[in-house]
């Protein structure tokens, strides 16, 4: 049963139920609809012909019409095809009674439905299914006859271009979509190759600083023969302060590998985060900044931003939910904290993913828990020198 109704969604159930539920009502009423009422009807111009049949298997048969609906997704053409069929056995098994006021909806549902569902050759083929249909649901009705396909078909093509443009809106935010995902991508392989690449600087500027510092160590050493111990004293002495300059050189540098103050400017600060959340937001958020402020190395602050960006797509722009973000800065370390109602359509996973990158560059780490559709995230930025 449920590979039955597989991809079945809940607006699905909805067009269904309804169409099947007028369909219901529209045969119960010619079924209990007596001959004279028809009469009266006739004489007074509300209906065109009599009524061939009161038969309630008319009820069941129609619904095998609508019912289908809850599978348009699988193919809107095959649908309106059983529901062409259907109408046309209702037409010959019960020739003139009233289905326009559930057929022609019917009609209309199927027509948007086809239009948005495929592209331009099969989405005009729905539309000439659903005129044929038109005609069908018509051509033997009781209280209207062909009378009223002059009204029933504008409306047709009406509702069918409505459903284009409904189509080409949908694709065309896709293709927004897909597009700024990938100048973010774009954006973030760029920040990390600065950064891939300003190491690598550092890490020349390291093997060359080691390879000229070994030279004079040891030229110094090799110059101790021969000396008096006073003299070898002084330049022992020597070597040992050039060591030890040396060794500080390195943590300097080494620190600037792990996440230092590596030039990367142009570039986005903590600074910035209150334009990053007025630029779109909801006027409620709002940027709490507690600690000891101050310059952080530009890896830092750029990863700091880029931290909040990611987090901040994949949470919900609500007037009744602002946005909070707070940066506190520690003596060793910065920490983030943002909380927000989670979008519906947003990828939370990947917006985790691309923070928790972004953060493992500095050997930092983010945290992030989603419940009853509110996120929280703790991002955590050691402060290396």
């Amino acid at each position: 049963m449920s590979e039955v109704f597989r991809g079945v969604k809940g607006r699905d159930w909805v067009f269904a139920g309804v169409l099947t539920a007028l369909g219901v009502v529209l045969m119960v009423a010619d079924v209990g609809f007596s001959d004279a009422e028809v009469a009266g009807a006739i004489a007074d111009g509300s209906m065109v012909h009599t009524v061939s049949s009161h038969s309630p298997w008319m009820i069941p048969l129609f619904a095998c019409a609508t019912i289908p609906v809850l599978w348009w997704r699988r193919g809107v053409i095959a649908v309106t095809g059983i529901a062409i069929v259907v109408m046309v056995l209702h037409d010959a098994i019960f020739g003139w009674v009233t289905r326009c006021g559930a057929g022609l909806p019917l009609v209309f549902v199927l027509a948007f439905l086809g239009a948005i569902a495929y592209e331009r050759t099969k989405a005009w083929i729905v539309c000439a299914l659903t005129a044929l249909l038109s005609v069908v649901v018509l051509v033997f009705d009781a209280t209207t006859g062909l009378s009223a396909l002059g009204i029933a078909l504008p409306i047709n093509f009406i509702v069918f271009g409505i459903g284009r443009a409904a189509r080409h809106r949908a694709t065309l935010h896709q293709e927004l979509s897909i597009r700024d995902a990938q100048l973010r991508q774009l954006r973030d392989e760029r920040a990390a190759l600065m950064v891939a690449d300003d190491r690598a600087r550092l890490s020349q500027q390291l093997d060359g600083l080691l390879q000229e510092r070994l030279d004079q160590l040891t030229a110094a050493a090799e110059s101790a023969d021969g000396l008096a111990p006073a003299q070898a004293k002084a330049l022992l002495e020597s070597i040992e302060s050039g060591s030890r300059q040396t060794l500080d050189d390195m943590r300097e540098i080494v620190g600037l590998l792990r996440g230092g103050d590596v030039t990367l400017a142009p570039a986005p600060t903590v600074a910035h985060l209150d334009a990053l959340l007025a630029r779109g937001r909801a006027g409620g958020s709002r940027l709490t900044v507690t600690g000891n402020p101050r310059s952080l190395p530009a890896t830092v602050e750029l990863s700091a931003y880029r931290i909040v960006e990611h987090l901040v797509t994949a949470l919900a722009d609500r007037l009744d939910s602002p946005i909070d973000v707070a940066v506190r800065f520690e003596d060793d370390a910065l920490e983030i904290r943002v909380n927000g109602p989670v979008d519906k359509g947003a990828d939370v996973k990947a917006a985790v993913a691309r923070a928790k990158e972004r953060a493992k560059l500095l050997g930092g780490s983010v945290d992030v828990k989603v419940t009853r559709g509110r996120a929280g995230a703790v991002a955590l930025l050691p402060l290396l020198g």
